[in-house]
Parts: structure tokens; sequence; C-alpha cells
């Protein structure tokens, strides 16, 4: 990464091991790309009165060259699973992203016609 890792956690009791879950899953996203230029996690309880329980929202912003790959999931009650669908959100977008700019879009050959079909 050129930039490093930002981590902001709002609303919630920041914890090492929180935010040691948080660089090891960003470390791993290399691994799909390599070419990332920057990335922002946010953690955070949204202020939501109507609802019962908390409500965790992962934000996490990657830079990559040309784009942004933004993914943003909620998860009630364990932030550790909001963690977790986040990353793996970001993953299949980073390699959607990587297959995309090394051109391995995938097409399906013509269907031939056997020589009985004719």
């Amino acid at each position: 990464m050129q930039i490093p890792l930002q981590i902001t956690i709002r609303d919630i009791e920041p914890s090492e091991a929180l935010e040691a879950r948080i660089r090891d899953k960003a470390e791993k996203l290399e691994e799909f790309f390599k070419h990332i230029t920057s990335c922002r996690v946010v953690v955070e309880v949204p202020h939501k009165h109507h609802r019962q329980g908390k409500q965790f929202n992962v934000r996490i912003d990657i830079g990559v060259p040309g784009s942004e790959i933004v993914v943003n999931r909620d998860h009630a009650e364990d932030v550790y699973v909001a963690l977790r669908d986040a990353f793996d959100a970001a993953k299949r977008r980073l390699e959607d992203y990587a297959r995309k700019i090394r051109g391995d879009i995938k097409t399906h050959e013509p269907r031939r016609m056997n020589e009985s079909e004719d």
C-alpha cells in the first residue's frame, strides 16, 4: 500500500484486538490485488433510535489505480461478523477488478452445430 492503512472507530470502545483484526484483514487484501494504493476502514455504531440493540457498520474504501472500491456492511450485535462480511465483499470486488483490468472477462464460444443437427 502506498498510503498507510487508516482506521477510524466511532462510538465503540476501541480495542487492540479489533484494530489487529482490521490490520490483518487489510493486509490479506493485497494477496488478491498487489496494487492497492490506499485503504480506509471505518467501524461505527450509527445512531438509529428506532432499533433495539447495536447495529455495527463497517465501511471500507480501497484505492486502486484509476478507481476506488467502496464496501459498506451492517451487522446486528457482532462487530467481528460485520468486519468479516465487509472484508469478504472487498475481496470479491478486488478479484473482479483485477480480472477486469487483466482482460479476463469470460466469454462464451458460439455453439457449434453438429452435422446431424443441420
